[in-house]
């Protein structure tokens, strides 16, 4: 009895033994490896920034009377925009700029004693920018109005007097280009160059200045530049 008893025994035991080992590992948890999150940076948002630079005035005349201090001059401003992506990598936008100018006393000295002096306070812009993204790179092209803040003074012998232009040489066109890079979220930095150009000028008044004929007003810029772009918290993960 004894016997049949440990058989019935070991028989149930051995039964159950694949039960428990099934139940085992059933309860044993694999985590998986988590998948790869590649970055898809994205240029769509509004953005404001702060720039520096110089600018570099052309060689004005008249009629080849030169005005002086046309060196090179520090510049600081700021700029705000938005962009917008489309077609995967290209980026549509406009932005507002204005830079203030150090110093600018350009001057012409003309016989029987008028100077005339241009003091260039300020240079302004709205453009529209397309560009090329390379993911946290992009580079772009500008153009569109462009603004001078000018206060311009005719003196005989030392005397400041009426006079005219024919231009105020304040509205004018500009084009540039640049390249920015996005290098954290919501921060990036870019490197400019910008053309301004507010065409020509002559005297209209007083009448012993118009003979001397027109000068031209342009401006060469470069610039470097920071932006703080919203909703650039992170960019769009793509999850394989």
């Amino acid at each position: 009895m004894k016997k049949i008893l440990l058989a019935a025994s070991a028989a149930a035991a051995f039964a159950a033994m694949p039960a428990s080992a099934a139940d085992l590992g059933a309860r044993y948890n694999y985590n998986k490896a988590p998948a790869y999150a590649a970055p898809i940076w994205t240029w769509t948002g509004f953005y404001v920034g702060a720039h520096l630079g110089g600018a570099f005035g052309g060689n004005y005349n008249f009629n080849g009377l030169a005005l002086s201090d046309n060196d090179a001059r520090f510049m600081g401003g700021v700029q705000a925009g938005a962009d917008w992506q489309f077609y995967g990598n290209w980026v549509v936008g406009a932005e507002g700029q204005y830079s203030w100018l150090s110093r600018n006393n350009a001057s012409a000295v003309f016989p029987a004693g008028y100077v005339y002096s241009n003091d260039q306070r300020g240079l302004g812009s709205i453009t529209a920018r397309l560009g090329y993204s390379f993911g946290a790179a992009l580079v772009y092209v500008k153009g569109g109005y462009a603004y001078s803040d000018n206060r311009d003074v005719v003196t005989f012998a030392g005397v400041p007097i009426a006079f005219a232009l024919d231009s105020g040489h304040s509205s004018g066109w500009t084009i540039g280009g640049g390249a920015e890079y996005m290098f954290a979220p919501s921060w990036s930095v870019k490197a400019e160059y910008q053309y301004y150009d507010f065409g020509d000028s002559r005297f209209v008044a007083p009448a012993a200045l118009v003979p001397f004929g027109a000068f031209h007003n342009d401006e060469h810029t470069l610039k470097v530049g920071v932006n703080y772009r919203f909703n650039f918290s992170s960019p769009v993960v793509a999850r394989y």
